[in-house]
């Protein structure tokens, strides 16, 4: 028996992590595509250029408060699965696939347990959206997290041909806006959520959530959507004049990121009904109608803008994928705004 180094004592297992990453590895094998020059575990992962005209899409971002709930629940499995398909999400608007990913974990002290149980989830979506999990950072750091909580963020790079670029300047009064429908509160909007349900409306994780049947763990950690098998249909059929992501920020903070400054977007808020999470936090929160579609995104995950010649085509596209889409509004002229209108 070998005697505690001085940085385990001081709370750090090298010997502890090293084990789990040596594990996880036969997983994140599994998520190889062509490109990948390198297997994890270098100083820095490898892909190849995607190639002459083409144009590389990047993004990063976390989990936010909603690894509360999982540290909460102690399912950890599908969080990986989230920041995944949410960067797949962000880089897709602009006409992006993914080429690869890479995580950042961070914690106060490493969980193996926990550990592989997020990287399940990350391989799971890489290969579900087709992109290699190229490597990132594992980092203990004792102090600074809570104890047995942890922090998950993802940095997602695609390709797009230059001339296949998806910007929204194109976009013209006329066009149809058209809604995807979310799985649930995807990962905005946990801070407010956790609020109502725990603290207001004192509800446990295996109570059922009001009106939806189902316990509020298993509407709480639903997995954030990936919209790239519909999308990536309707891209070789149409041409897209935008996508939106709703995401933080909602309707009024995030559509207005791909409008020209001379329109504006007008949601017809009768055209869908949310789903009963959304009216129980609206209703047992007090939360005023217009701060709800700025904090949450309301059922709908991902607009998509087209033009009306387009309309007829984009519908029955989707509808083949087995998306559920939904004409939720139009464009008319204005000054680069989000209206919400009955």
């Amino acid at each position: 028996m070998h005697n505690k180094s001085a940085y385990s004592k001081a709370g750090i297992d090298i010997d502890n992590k090293m084990a789990a990453l040596r594990a996880v590895k036969k997983m994140v094998k599994r998520t190889i595509v062509p490109g990948q020059i390198c297997e994890i575990g270098s100083f820095g992962g490898m892909f190849a250029s995607p190639g002459k005209g083409m144009a590389l899409v990047a993004s990063t971002d976390g989990v936010g408060t909603k690894l509360k709930v999982a540290v909460m629940a102690g399912r950890h499995d599908t969080v990986g699965q989230d920041i995944v398909n949410h960067c797949v999400n962000d880089i897709l608007v602009h006409g992006a696939k993914p080429l690869f990913f890479m995580d950042y974990f961070a914690t106060a002290k490493f969980d193996a347990r926990i550990f592989k149980a997020v990287v399940a989830g990350l391989c799971r979506a890489c290969r579900e959206n087709r992109c290699a999990l190229l490597g990132g950072e594992t980092a203990e750091m004792p102090g600074l997290y809570p104890k047995g909580e942890y922090d998950l963020v993802g940095t997602i790079v695609g390709a797009v041909a230059r001339k296949k670029i998806i910007t929204g300047k194109n976009i013209r009064p006329g066009d149809i806006i058209i809604g995807l429908p979310s799985s649930g509160l995807h990962t905005n909007g946990y801070s407010l959520a956790r609020k109502i349900i725990f603290e207001q409306a004192k509800l446990k994780l295996n109570d059922l959530l009001p009106g939806t049947g189902k316990q509020t763990t298993d509407v709480l950690l639903a997995v954030h959507r990936s919209y790239l098998r519909p999308v990536s249909a309707l891209m070789e059929r149409v041409t897209i004049q935008g996508m939106a992501h709703i995401t933080g920020g909602g309707f009024q903070d995030n559509v207005p990121r791909i409008l020209p400054d001379n329109v504006d977007a007008v949601f017809d808020l009768s055209a869908w009904t949310p789903p009963p999470l959304f009216r129980f936090l609206q209703e047992r929160g007090g939360v005023a109608r217009e701060e709800m579609y700025r904090v949450f995104n309301m059922g709908i995950g991902l607009v998509i803008i087209v033009k009306p010649a387009e309309y007829s085509g984009t519908m029955k596209i989707l509808r083949r994928t087995g998306v559920r889409a939904l004409k939720i509004g139009r464009i008319e002229k204005g000054r680069r705004t989000t209206q919400l209108v009955n």
